[in-house]
Protein backbone atom coordinates (compact mmCIF):
# COMPACT_ATOMS: atom_id res chain seq x y z
CA UNK A 1 0.00 0.00 0.00
CA UNK A 2 3.43 2.22 0.24
CA UNK A 3 2.58 3.18 -3.91
CA UNK A 4 -0.65 4.34 -3.69
CA UNK A 5 -1.82 8.40 -3.62
CA UNK A 6 -4.17 9.82 -0.93
CA UNK A 7 -6.62 10.28 -4.00
CA UNK A 8 -6.65 6.14 -4.28
CA UNK A 9 -6.61 5.55 -0.40
CA UNK A 10 -9.57 7.77 -0.14
CA UNK A 11 -11.22 5.58 -3.35
CA UNK A 12 -10.50 2.35 -1.11
CA UNK A 13 -11.96 3.86 1.80
CA UNK A 14 -15.35 4.81 0.21
CA UNK A 15 -15.79 1.58 -1.76
CA UNK A 16 -15.22 -0.48 1.40
CA UNK A 17 -17.51 1.89 3.62
CA UNK A 18 -20.11 1.16 0.82
CA UNK A 19 -19.45 -2.55 0.41
CA UNK A 20 -19.97 -2.70 4.79
CA UNK A 21 -23.06 -0.73 4.84
CA UNK A 22 -24.33 -2.60 2.26
CA UNK A 23 -23.78 -5.53 3.90
CA UNK A 24 -25.46 -4.61 6.91
CA UNK A 25 -28.10 -3.90 5.19
CA UNK A 26 -28.23 0.09 5.47
CA UNK A 27 -29.23 3.11 3.18
CA UNK A 28 -26.71 5.83 2.65
CA UNK A 29 -29.97 7.79 3.99
CA UNK A 30 -29.87 5.28 7.14
CA UNK A 31 -25.90 5.69 7.76
CA UNK A 32 -26.49 9.16 7.59
CA UNK A 33 -28.87 9.75 10.19
CA UNK A 34 -27.12 7.34 12.39
CA UNK A 35 -23.85 9.69 12.18
CA UNK A 36 -26.46 12.87 13.23
CA UNK A 37 -26.58 14.01 9.07
CA UNK A 38 -29.86 15.10 7.96
CA UNK A 39 -28.99 14.00 4.26
CA UNK A 40 -26.94 11.51 2.31
CA UNK A 41 -24.45 14.19 1.37
CA UNK A 42 -21.77 13.06 3.41
CA UNK A 43 -22.08 9.72 2.92
CA UNK A 44 -23.30 9.37 -1.02
CA UNK A 45 -20.20 12.17 -1.77
CA UNK A 46 -17.42 10.50 0.17
CA UNK A 47 -18.05 6.90 -0.85
CA UNK A 48 -17.74 7.47 -4.57
CA UNK A 49 -14.68 10.50 -3.65
CA UNK A 50 -17.30 13.32 -5.55
CA UNK A 51 -15.58 16.10 -6.06
CA UNK A 52 -12.54 15.50 -3.77
CA UNK A 53 -14.98 14.61 -0.55
CA UNK A 54 -14.05 11.79 1.72
CA UNK A 55 -14.69 10.75 5.32
CA UNK A 56 -12.40 12.28 7.77
CA UNK A 57 -11.11 9.96 11.09
CA UNK A 58 -14.06 11.01 13.34
CA UNK A 59 -16.37 10.15 10.58
CA UNK A 60 -14.74 6.77 9.93
CA UNK A 61 -14.47 5.77 13.94
CA UNK A 62 -18.30 6.37 14.26
CA UNK A 63 -19.08 4.54 10.79
CA UNK A 64 -17.13 1.37 12.18
CA UNK A 65 -19.17 1.93 15.54
CA UNK A 66 -22.71 2.02 13.64
CA UNK A 67 -21.31 -1.27 11.42
CA UNK A 68 -19.77 -2.60 14.20
CA UNK A 69 -16.83 -3.46 12.36
CA UNK A 70 -12.88 -2.91 12.47
CA UNK A 71 -11.80 0.26 11.75
CA UNK A 72 -8.65 -0.72 9.16
CA UNK A 73 -11.17 -2.64 7.52
CA UNK A 74 -12.09 0.62 5.58
CA UNK A 75 -8.22 0.62 4.64
CA UNK A 76 -7.83 -2.97 2.83
CA UNK A 77 -7.61 -2.76 -0.75
CA UNK A 78 -8.94 -5.81 -2.86
CA UNK A 79 -7.00 -8.22 -4.35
Amino acid sequence: MHDITPEQLYQVIGKNVAKHRKAKGLSQLDLSLQMGYKSVSVVSGAEICYSNKHFNLEQLLRISQILDIELCNFFKQEA
